[in-house]
């Protein structure tokens, strides 16, 4: 092991590695969050620090981390962070790694809640690391925020954070396919739900960072039906939505507009709206116009 390389040559060296089962700007990225992490410099300050030379402790922690990526481990995971709406949270394998496309949700319910938070309610299912709900409390300080999973190993990542974060956000274990479950809780303004979308077949086409890390749980529906967790979601909104509430979904692009019909065939008013991609990924549902 070098014992003597500087800040900038162990980036080089780890973006030359990553570059052999990544492209060369998202090998750049994953190496440059790395060192980022581990210094404590962002990129411009390496740069003007770039004969810095790495610690013995540094050295062993990047042979470390450079054989986890080399695996195809998320970086989240090896660095034991994500990033989602300005918030940095805490993630492992036992919870899905935040992605931007679930910002736009987040963004989509705080532009439609806007001033009239005061005494609202609202509800994450299927809560994770708590990305949704922690990100709406702390955009939402005067509403009262749940997030429900039924991962004893999310909830504690999620409450994790909550406290990390200084957040009063009461997370709580509930299986939203057992329509018993539930019955207790109070009634909420807004339900919002990134589920399980993804059928069986098409684990082949799913790359290995995801297959092989991430929850099959918080993945994969279990019966191969894409709709299973919407049609849970959409039969706990009939019991426990406000009349003038809203639920906000975060879609399979190629189920959108199948999750659509089913709740505008429930009753539903729906809004279905694209992502950053042009992908049809989020919904709105109202028993009531907009």
């Amino acid at each position: 092991m070098n014992k003597t390389r500087d800040i900038q040559h162990a980036y080089t060296a780890l973006s030359q590695k990553l570059a052999t089962i990544y492209d060369t700007a998202e090998a750049e990225n994953i190496a440059d969050w790395v060192i980022e992490s581990m210094s404590g410099k962002n990129r411009q300050e390496r740069s003007l620090a770039q004969d810095t030379l790495l610690t013995d402790a540094q050295e062993e922690q990047l042979e470390k981390y450079t054989a986890e990526l080399l695996q195809h481990r998320p970086v989240q995971y090896v660095l034991g962070e994500s990033y989602f709406y300005n918030l940095k949270l805490f993630v492992d394998e036992n919870v899905l790694i935040p992605r931007p496309e679930t910002e736009e949700l987040v963004h989509w319910i705080i532009k439609s809640v806007g001033k009239t938070s005061d005494k609202q309610k609202i509800v994450d299912i299927g809560t994770g690391s708590g990305c949704i709900a922690l990100s709406l409390k702390m955009e939402l300080p005067d509403v009262q925020v749940f997030g429900l999973d039924i991962s004893e190993e999310a909830l504690r990542v999620a409450n994790i954070n909550g406290k990390a974060l200084g957040l009063a956000v009461h997370f709580e274990q509930l299986d939203i396919l057992k329509a018993e479950e539930g019955n207790h809780l109070p009634e909420f303004d807004i339900i919002v739900s990134n589920p399980p979308y993804i059928t069986l077949p098409e684990k082949e086409s799913i790359l290995p960072n995801v297959l092989q890390y991430e929850p099959h749980q918080a993945l994969f529906v279990s019966n191969n039906d894409p709709l299973q967790f919407y049609k849970a979601i959409e039969q706990f909104a009939q019991r426990k939505l406000a009349q003038h509430g809203s639920v906000f979904l975060e879609l399979h692009r190629d189920f959108a507009v199948a999750t659509e019909q089913y709740f505008m065939g429930r009753g539903w008013f729906t809004e279905l709206r694209k992502d950053m991609q042009e992908n049809d990924r989020m919904l709105r549902c109202s028993k009531i116009k907009f």
